[in-house]
């Protein structure tokens, strides 16, 4: 599958991203990571946190690749996850780990299952990896996105 192809039935759409725009979604990335390491709270809302910062990269590299998720679809985070490694090159094994945080994700929210120590340690630690691999993929490939020349 190409992005292309998600385009064509509609899994994606065409999206222009802008500095502004590029520059508050990384900046909501980082301090959800940042929020996600408060060891006050629970787990549960560590995991959330950490898990909507691997969302907000993966939107970065669908927009800095010219495409958005169409949110009315259903399944538009896996989409989106799915992607990382067409938009920014994320190795398949890393997006394994990341789908699975997905649906561990969705077992939390929609069915209350409790986040373990290990899994909480898992999303922090796919979070942060995939951080800085949008920053530096940002840097190297799409540096007019972060208003450099």
């Amino acid at each position: 599958m190409t992005l292309q192809n998600l385009l064509a039935i509609k899994r994606l759409l065409a999206h222009t991203a802008d500095v502004a725009a590029v520059g508050k979604l990384l900046e909501a990335a980082r301090r959800n990571l940042a929020d996600a390491d408060v060891a006050a709270i629970s787990a549960d809302n560590r995991f959330d946190a950490a898990y909507k910062c691997v969302m907000q990269c993966a939107m970065l590299g669908l927009w800095a690749s010219g495409y958005r998720t169409a949110t009315s679809q259903p399944g538009h985070h896996q989409t989106a996850i799915q992607c990382l490694t067409l938009t920014m090159g994320v190795p398949t094994a890393d997006v394994i780990v990341l789908d699975a945080l997905r649906k561990q994700r969705n077992l939390s929210d929609y069915e209350g299952d409790p986040i373990s120590d290990a899994t909480l340690a898992s999303c922090l630690a796919a979070a942060e990896n995939l951080l800085a691999h949008t920053e530096q993929w940002l840097r190297d490939h799409h540096p007019e996105l972060l208003g450099a020349p």
